[in-house]
């Protein structure tokens, strides 16, 4: 069984046909299998009306202007591809920084393939093939995140595809907005036979349970009016929404509400900032809570929602991370759940929204093949420490949430870009919904499959790429999303990043009379930090320089032959208002440095190194070689070299 495998820790053999592979390996499938693709196209383009005649004459070959662009075309691309083996190299073991590696073969081979029929998903019109991928997707992912995945329930989750986290948190914030304020809009339009709330704060504040099921009321009671009727309230409730006349206009026909903040953690990405700003809300909207050990503080939380709650100040989201991008941690999802579910039921709705653009195929790990929740014991099978009680309860809240951002082209090994946005009830999508003749048709479809065809209507985008999708599609097929399938790819990573913080706790007894070293926090996921002080030295500016330089001989530099690098690593920075003072001090106290000169020029924050692992490959049992090993060595060298000159 693979979880034999996983649970020793070395790599199951079905991922050796995941990958093209450090040296290229699988040249051969990849070879096969993009040829066949090619040549399958060529047969359905000949094959589509063979009775037309033949465009392009065989005698256009031989014209010199045609000879003549060949060869250029040839020159400019032989040029692209020498000047491409300047480019990171991802695929290597030897790789070890940012959120990239190696991509699966089914999810490159399926975009490869489609790229040339060319689909855009904007609507079935022009890709009726990869829409209904697309709607699939969506479901493959609900069903990783324990929403409700069966298109029969009318609470069926939705997703589509974007071209990264940043727009799915976009799709994050303009849904919730689109709920928070829609039923503020029926009351201000008087609908009839309704049972709404009986003042603006409290349609503003509204479970986004209770607004999607007032919102299906809504739709219910036009099904039944006439087509007058219909026409009539229709315009009546559009006029009063939010969409229609804007955050200035909405706010001034209702005065007693405020413009509503977005809560997340200090270490959110930083889309969050921009989103606001997108959707008019301004950055002064976004509140950053503080943290513990890299986490969102719950009692920071539980505060700003009292004090929002005793000010009249509605919360639009409460943001979560699952898997912070500098760090790997993981919130307490669990946690702001709980707090949503308590707050509304005092009066003050709203969503939870979780950024699981890294950490999201880590819900692979939780669940069986029947797509039920794991228990922790059974998660935990073969690793040290993985999951932690809090990672675990955190993972198993993810089903309670209200949308969700996962990247595919992180944690799920799919080329950029390949974004995803999810949300817990497709019913809220309908608030979206934009209407242009010339693409969508007049009637939606009541049926679920058959309503999103339209994909367009609903998202940010317009034109998007369809060979994407069925790059995605095609590896959730293969590889299912639970743990006896994609699961093996996560755990074999966790199974790295464990190896190499205790190589790395190794490491800093065996270079303590030289270099003061610690990880700063315990990995929550696959991505682990270390921080670096020279022994003797107090100053934190000092600190900073010394791991600058290390980083050096750790970054892509295209001016010097790639094989001159012998690992390629990343860094990211420790900031005391982040970190709060207690844990900036445990941090300072462990390196030997002095709390004082933060405040030095040059000081203000700590460098550290960090180490994504996502590589299958680090350690290779067959071949007895540990890449974990080999850059501890290599940082051991480069820290001697660093402190002898």
């Amino acid at each position: 069984m693979p979880s034999q495998h996983t649970a020793t820790g070395s790599r199951p053999p079905m991922l050796d046909a995941c990958f093209l592979g450090p040296y290229a390996e699988n040249d051969n499938l990849l070879e096969k299998l993009v040829v066949e693709f090619l040549r399958d196209h060529v047969y359905w383009r000949r094959n589509f009306h063979p009775e037309d005649p033949i465009a392009i004459g065989t005698h256009a070959a031989h014209h010199p202007d045609y000879l003549a662009f060949a060869a250029r075309m040839r020159r400019e691309l032989h040029q692209l591809s020498a000047a491409l083996k300047k480019s990171v190299p991802f695929h290597s073991p030897r790789y070890i920084g940012h959120m990239a590696s190696d991509l699966l073969l089914p999810g490159l081979v399926a975009q490869i393939l489609t790229l040339p029929y060319n689909p855009n998903n904007v609507s079935e019109d022009a890709a009726p093939v990869t829409v209904d991928m697309e709607v699939q997707v969506g479901l493959q992912l609900a069903r990783m995140l324990g929403y409700a995945h069966d298109p029969a329930q009318p609470e069926c989750a939705f997703g589509h595809l974007t071209s990264g986290g940043t727009v799915a948190n976009y799709q994050a914030l303009r849904l919730a907005l689109a709920l928070k304020a829609f039923p503020v809009a029926l009351r201000a339009a008087d609908v009839p036979e309704l049972t709404l709330p009986e003042d603006d704060w409290s349609a503003f504040n509204l479970s986004p349970s209770a607004s999607i099921a007032l919102y299906a009321q809504w739709q219910h009671w036009l099904t039944q009016a006439t087509a007058a009727e219909r026409k009539h309230w229709q315009m009546r409730v559009s006029d009063a929404r939010i969409e229609q006349s804007g955050l200035v206009g909405f706010f001034a026909k209702h005065s007693s509400l405020k413009v509503p903040k977005v809560l997340a953690p200090i270490t959110a990405h930083y889309s969050w900032s921009k989103g606001c700003k997108l959707l008019g809300l301004g950055r002064d909207q976004l509140a950053l809570l503080p943290e513990r050990g890299m986490r969102t503080d719950v009692d920071a939380l539980e505060a700003t929602l009292e004090r929002c709650l005793r000010e009249r100040q509605p919360v639009l989201l409460a943001v979560a991370v699952l898997g912070t991008t500098e760090y790997g941690t993981v919130d307490p999802i669990d946690a702001v759940v709980s707090a949503r579910d308590r707050f509304t039921a005092r009066g003050l709705g709203f969503g939870v929204h979780v950024d699981a653009a890294w950490g999201g195929y880590l819900a692979t790990l939780f669940r069986n093949e029947d797509g039920s929740l794991r228990t922790r014991d059974a998660v935990a099978t073969g690793f040290r420490q993985f999951p932690s009680v809090d990672v675990y309860n955190a993972v198993a809240a993810l089903g309670q949430t209200d949308s969700v951002t996962v990247d595919p082209h992180k944690l799920g090994y799919l080329p950029y870009g390949a974004g995803a946005f999810i949300c817990r009830d497709h019913r809220a999508v309908g608030l979206l919904a934009e209407a242009a003749d010339y693409v969508f048709h007049a009637d939606t479809p009541k049926d679920y499959l058959n309503r999103y065809r339209s994909l367009g209507q609903f998202i940010p985008e317009g034109s998007k790429s369809g060979a994407s999708v069925a790059g995605v599609y095609v590896t959730h097929k293969v590889l299912p999303l639970d743990h006896a399938h994609f699961g093996l790819l996560p755990a074999n990573t966790i199974h790295h990043a464990e190896a190499f913080h205790a190589r790395a706790l190794q490491f800093a007894k065996a270079m303590a009379a030289v270099v003061h070293v610690m990880v700063p926090f315990v990995p929550d996921s696959n991505l682990v930090c270390v921080a670096l002080n020279p022994v003797g030295n107090h100053r934190v500016a000092t600190a900073n320089t010394f791991v600058r330089h290390l980083h050096d001989e750790l970054r892509c530099d295209p001016s010097r032959p790639l094989q001159d690098k012998q690992f390629f690593g990343s860094v990211t920075t420790l900031r005391p208002d982040v970190l709060g003072d207690a844990e900036t001090q445990r941090i300072l106290d462990a390196l030997g440095l002095d709390m004082a000169s933060l405040g030095e020029e040059g000081g203000d924050r700590l460098t550290i190194l960090r180490h994504t692992l996502m590589n299958p490959y680090l350690i290779d049992a067959e071949n007895g070689v540990s890449y974990i090993d080999m850059y501890f060595e290599h940082l051991a060298t480069q820290v001697q070299r660093l402190l002898a000159g």
